[in-house]
């Protein structure tokens, strides 16, 4: 490391020291020196300032010259022998050559003084500190050369004259040549400065050029700051020498002299080990010794000050010489240097400084002493320091733990990232992660965190069903001071639990309906969930009644609702089951597997006193590929008045479809089955087998007696029979579900549902027991207008069936509520809206239905046939997608009714509305 690399010009503080600027509107305040220390060493004073009396301020250094103050800046400390070194932190040594521009001499005897002027920020207030310091100095050389950081100087003792008017030879000396006249100036007058070709000027010459020249009454001094035009560089025995050579003329009271004066400073010779820096000095310096010599004493020492041999070896310091070198040995992170925190490209790494001292004392053979003093910063090359990182984290506490140093003194922690974003350490606090420094004897320091397992910015991931995996990713955001450097670390940290808690899944049912709750586990709402083979969508979720309350979640189904199934049933009940399956999201994986069965009371055979048979055939789960509309009775002809995807309902009076009689003693027994027959003729296997096969059966008792009180009055005339005309009333209701147990009341309304939430609509001829009577919905269709004929509608059923997959009939079964059932059917459609080009129409829709009431003992064709029962080649109309056909308009209305809804209103703001009334 060179001299030159390491030079610490008095502007080098720059955060810290001000020099040559005009401090206005400013309070002067005279302090005592308390954090200042003054001594000398050798031929300097040196003057010590306290970090803590520098911190925060700027600093301006005067040298006081009796009454005057004159402020030294960087140019004119380097020609008038001032220097100034200061660490990052504010503490700061200011050196004095003893024969210093404005240091007064008194036959060796120096006093120096200087005036330091301390601004704070705001540039305000400054404080002055005035100190003084005498030093005595006698132990003068022939020669004396000095080597500090921004300077070089050499001074020559001046020749003794004698009474006949000319000096002794003393090296260096030529002869008086002339005696000058008394009036003009003595001291030197001009130098000729050897680059090495020679350069003479005048004296104010080689000031303006930033050389110092002087004469005491017994020494001459030259000084040169580095790298100007009058030095030149030099390689001696290995070591980069900066050289400055110079004759001054000098004038004397009996005469004049010319003196030559030479001086040569390392700015090199520094070799480096990971522990180790040694300083190489040339031990022949041969711009200075050209004759034999001998060393006579040789010291080293630290920041200007002399150690002695016990002070070495306390710090492990060696000082040696070679056949070419002077050698000092210093270990490094001795604690006479400090270290400091740097950050290229953003990596951490530090070095180490310190300043070493050498004097050499050596003599030649005319007996000519030469004293060779160098102060000699050095600083080590970056040493890259990766912090290490130490997990620390122990699984069960649920605590990331990690440990990161170590780190110099100069390094705090600014931030850290998180995957959610970047925190302070206030913000850290705030959110109880715990962040802590760590100091050790050494002074260096290192840094802690906890993070708890359930922070947000901590990831989580299952790679087993019951183990979770956290993952802690973050970056420590540091800074340097005091030059606020930034630069960062990354680190990672992974723990596994088998910390999973699963959701329990129970249930209970009523007579009509399934009741599920489940309590989440310690993954709260991160699965889906499958109600039979259906996801739990909000559209499904709607439909079963959900609700959640951030621990527990709840279903309300209907035991005949779509997603359940039909194990078994009997002639008074049916075996229903939901599946109830919550899988994890990413890996599918079952988080929990639950059905529940449970017996409704279902009656499946229904007996009149009128001869009329209602029978219900239902698809249980062990007959996947039944479909209900294919059964008939023992005649064949004989099918289902309704049916859907799961049911299908007979009504039909015992004496047809091949129903037979038996008797027995006292009863009659009616009997009919419901099957399944397959064409024989046709290459078709049934999926089936055997044939599917139910048996119907009505007890009738034969020998019961009923009596029946009377009385009679005369007749004075016959009866005769009156005609009368009645009016059957159709009505349409709206659901509250899909059980049709609760429908909305004309103070409900309006009721709110969302879009594409399921309508229940339930239509009913009333006022009428007449079980031979059927209620066929012949067409329905919606429109944006109350008017029925109005454009543009949207057809819902047509032609007695579902217009596509949004409508959908469902079953009407006989229970206290339901006495005929053929007087009633249910349907739903999905809310939906009118649009045009991708634009809402109107918010609203009108539903209008026209229904036909039929007469099941005759021969009807058309509408009367059944609900969506057709001629071959038109069944199922449903699956071969009617949508699209036209409804046709019926002219005979006799027995046809026209129903409508009212206002069906979708708000798009928060949610859909739906409000009906009956007409």
């Amino acid at each position: 490391m060179g001299l030159l690399d390491n030079i610490l010009l008095w502007n080098m503080m720059a955060a810290l020291i001000l020099l040559g600027q005009t401090m206005p509107n400013m309070k002067l305040n005279l302090q005592s020196s308390s954090g200042l220390r003054a001594d000398c060493v050798g031929n300097l004073m040196r003057l010590s300032l306290d970090k803590a009396l520098a911190v925060g301020n700027q600093l301006e250094v005067e040298a006081i010259n009796c009454t005057q103050h004159i402020l030294i800046t960087p140019s004119l400390a380097a020609q008038c022998g001032y220097s100034m070194e200061s660490d990052p932190w504010g503490n700061t040594r200011i050196y004095t050559s003893l024969l210093g521009c404005y240091v007064n001499n008194k036959e060796d005897t120096f006093n120096v003084g200087l005036r330091l002027r301390m601004y704070s920020k705001s540039q305000s207030t400054v404080i002055s500190h005035n100190v003084t310091q005498t030093c005595s100095y006698t132990r003068w050389a022939s020669r004396e050369i000095l080597c500090d950081r921004n300077y070089m100087e050499v001074s020559n003792r001046l020749a003794t004259p004698n009474a006949k008017g000319w000096t002794q030879d003393v090296k260096g000396h030529s002869k008086i040549s002339t005696i000058p006249d008394a009036s003009e100036a003595l001291g030197i007058w001009k130098v000729t400065i050897n680059t090495p070709q020679p350069v003479t000027m005048a004296l104010r010459e080689a000031q303006q050029a930033g050389y110092g020249a002087m004469a005491t009454s017994t020494r001459l001094v030259m000084r040169s700051p580095y790298n100007t035009a009058g030095t030149y560089s030099e390689d001696v025995a290995g070591v980069p020498m900066q050289v400055f050579k110079v004759s001054a003329y000098y004038k004397a009271k009996l005469g004049q002299s010319v003196v030559n004066l030479a001086a040569a400073c390392p700015t090199g010779g520094i070799l480096f080990t990971n522990d180790v820096i040694s300083w190489h000095v040339p031990r022949r310096v041969t711009p200075l010794v050209d004759v034999k010599f001998k060393i006579l004493e040789m010291y080293m020492g630290i920041n200007g000050q002399r150690l002695d041999k016990s002070q070495m070896a306390a710090r492990g310091y060696t000082l040696y010489t070679t056949d070419l070198h002077i050698v000092i040995e210093i270990p490094v992170g001795s604690p006479d240097g400090y270290y400091k925190s740097h950050a290229p490209d953003y990596q951490y790494h530090i070095t180490y400084i310190v300043e070493p001292m050498l004097e050499v004392l050596w003599r030649t053979n005319s007996k000519d002493d030469t004293k060779y003093k160098v102060l000699f910063p050095i600083t080590t090359p970056l040493m890259p320091r990766l912090p290490h990182v130490q997990d620390t984290t122990v699984s069960e506490t649920r605590m990331f733990s990690v440990y990161l140093g170590t780190f110099l003194h100069d390094v705090q922690l600014r931030n850290i990232t998180f995957s959610t974003g970047v925190l302070t350490i206030e913000e850290c606090s705030a959110r109880d992660f715990i962040v802590q420094e760590h100091h050790f004897p050494n002074g260096t320091k290192g840094l802690s965190l906890l993070v708890p397992f359930g922070d947000d910015v901590v990831l989580k991931h299952n790679p087993e069903r019951l183990v979770t995996v956290y993952s802690l990713h973050l970056i420590f955001g540091l800074i340097i001071l005091p030059e606020e450097i930034p630069f960062a670390h990354p680190v990672e940290l992974q723990a596994s639990l088998q910390d999973v808690v699963l959701p329990i899944i129970s249930g209970t049912c009523d007579q009509n309906m399934f009741y599920i709750h489940v309590k989440y586990g310690s993954q709260g709402t991160n699965f889906q969930a499958m109600v039979g083979p259906r996801q739990l969508t909000p559209e499904v979720a709607e439909e079963y009644h959900f609700q959640e309350n951030g621990t527990h979640l709840s279903l309300i189904l209907p035991y005949a609702a779509k997603d359940t199934a039909f194990e078994l049933f009997t002639s008074g009940s049916v075996r229903a089951r939901v599946d109830l399956l919550l899988l994890d999201i990413i890996n599918n994986w079952v988080l929990a597997d639950y059905f529940l069965a449970c017996d409704f009371p279902l009656t499946t055979t229904a007996c009149y006193p009128n001869g009329t048979m209602n029978a219900l055939a239902v698809k249980v789960e062990s007959v996947p590929n039944l479909v209900p509309s294919q059964l008939t009775l023992k005649d064949k002809s004989c099918k289902p008045v309704f049916s859907d995807f799961r049911l299908a309902y007979f009504s039909f009076s015992v004496d047809s479809c091949g129903t037979t009689r038996r008797f027995f003693d006292h009863y009659m027994v009616y009997e009919n089955e419901i099957t399944l027959s397959y064409n024989k003729g046709v290459a078709y296997a049934s999926p089936i087998d055997p044939e599917y096969r139910q048996t119907i059966s009505c007890y009738y008792v034969i020998n019961a007696t009923q009596s029946v009180a009377f009385s009679s009055t005369h007749r004075s005339f016959d009866p005769t029979a009156e005609i009368g005309l009645g009016q059957l009333i159709v009505h349409m209701r709206l659901s509250q579900d899909s059980s049709y147990h609760h429908f909305y009341q004309a103070e409900d309304y309006p009721v709110e549902k969302y879009l594409r939430q399921p309508l229940y609509f339930d239509v009913e001829l009333i006022e009428s027991t007449d079980p031979q009577l059927e209620l066929i919905l012949e067409n329905c269709w919606a429109t944006l207008h109350n008017n029925r004929t109005s454009l543009p509608s949207w057809d819902i059923i047509v032609d007695s069936c579902e217009n596509g997959d949004e409508t959908m009939f469902h079953p009407v079964v006989s229970d206290a509520k339901v006495l005929v059932p053929s007087h009633i059917k249910r349907f739903s459609v999905k809310m939906f809206t009118f649009t045009k080009d991708e634009e809402v129409l109107k918010d609203e829709i009108y539903v209008h239905c026209d229904a036909v009431i039929c007469d099941t003992n005759s021969q009807a064709d058309g509408s009367c046939r059944g609900q969506c029962v057709h001629p071959t080649g038109l069944g199922n109309a449903k699956h071969q997608g009617r949508k699209g056909l036209k409804r046709e308009r019926r002219t005979d209305t006799t027995h046809q009714r026209q129903i409508s809804s009212g206002l069906i209103f979708l708000q798009n703001t928060v949610k859909p509305q739906i409000k009906t009334e009956v007409s």
